[in-house]
């Protein structure tokens, strides 16, 4: 599919979003591996992966207009109203993203260890296994390694294991982010990604603007524009009548490459791709695994630069992906939904109802 520069697509909530009844696995992953960037990932001749650029004006676009809508605002809402997990829009060209527009999609199981003693409830029971569908981006721009970026993993969380489930369920979304600001790791085994990443403004340089637009808009959104809670996995399953347990933290780590790649400019797509697949061959010959970390002791320091000391993290499991793709349906239809803040977050009677998002929502309905 050819990109068109200047596509933005729906950013607001619209009727597909309220339509949203469900999904299944294999539905979205066929959607994900449709329109793959290459025929065979590391081909003769493929391509290189495109690069989509994050730009201030686009941040900005409609805000001091009265006949355009601000879009960055429209999509900030958007991504707390709609659970959607695949946004076609009404010419099937999705939605431009106007944060983390370059990405990787994976798939593969949600694993807790059975004998971890978690204490909580769902999916982060012991001995719970899920389906899961995952996209591994960059904040902005820069893709490659080195250079300032801040890397994020997102995922979705099937109530089952069978891959080919017919029965559309509703997923349990989660975002977790390397620090906000950016950091120059050279592996993605360097950082730590978290529901709750430390922010370290002045990293951004040049970029810092469109890094506090974007605290702006969170704030006009939901309470909290840093953490992102994780009770939806800690519901999903759950009796109705059993109360929530949850984990206010979680971070994902992954293990260094056994053979490290010495590119200079390695794209974290590529680095993704080359830790699961061989070039010019599209049978996966790797899994990539991500270990799960959860804690409840942490704190933090600071306002616009927060940093935040979490102790006493315990591993109870694992992601294991075992495809990744980098599409267009990837980067344009796919979507994850942000979990709105709870003053308790095992309480889903303290949910935050922001008036101003809430009002445009019924409008939009």
């Amino acid at each position: 599919m050819e990109f068109d520069s200047n596509y933005i697509g729906p950013q607001r909530f619209t009727a597909e979003d309220a339509g949203y009844r469900g999904s299944t696995f294999a539905e979205v992953r066929a959607a994900l591996f449709a329109n793959a960037y290459y025929l065979v990932w590391g081909g003769p001749d493929e391509p290189p992966l495109p690069v989509y650029e994050v730009t201030l004006a686009r941040s900005l676009a409609g805000l001091l207009s009265r006949k355009k809508p601000w879009w960055f605002q429209q999509a900030s809402d958007r991504t707390v109203d709609s659970r959607a997990d695949l946004r076609w829009g009404p010419d099937g060209r999705g939605f431009r993203r106007i944060l983390h527009p370059n990405g990787v999609c994976l798939t593969g199981m949600w694993e807790i260890d059975s004998n971890a003693d978690t204490g909580y409830t769902g999916y982060f029971k012991a001995g719970s296994r899920a389906r899961i569908v995952s996209r591994y981006s960059a904040c902005c721009t820069e893709t490659r390694r080195g250079r300032l970026r801040s890397l994020s993993l997102v995922g979705k969380l099937y109530p089952t294991t069978d891959k080919n489930h017919t029965e559309k369920l509703a997923t349990a979304n989660f975002i977790a982010q390397d620090d906000l600001g950016g950091s120059r790791s050279r592996d993605i085994s360097e950082i730590e990604i978290r529901n709750a990443p430390n922010v370290t403004p002045w990293r951004r340089g040049t970029a810092l603007p469109v890094l506090l637009v974007t605290g702006l808009v969170l704030a006009r959104t939901d309470r909290n524009t840093t953490i992102r809670q994780l009770y939806e996995i800690a519901e999903l399953g759950k009796p109705s009548a059993e109360p929530t347990r949850c984990p206010e933290f979680m971070r994902l780590t992954v293990d260094p490459p056994s053979v490290p790649d010495d590119d200079d400019d390695l794209d974290f797509r590529d680095e993704i791709l080359g830790r699961m697949y061989d070039r010019g061959d599209p049978a996966p010959k790797r899994t990539l695994t991500f270990h799960i970390e959860v804690s409840d002791d942490g704190r933090t320091a600071g306002l616009l630069a927060q940093r935040r000391t979490i102790s006493n993290w315990r591993r109870i499991g694992r992601i294991v992906f075992d495809e990744a793709v980098a599409s267009y349906n990837g980067d344009f239809v796919v979507h994850f939904h942000h979990p709105p803040w709870r003053n308790d977050r095992n309480d889903p009677r303290t949910v935050v109802h922001n008036p101003r998002r809430a009002l445009r929502t019924a409008q939009r309905r």
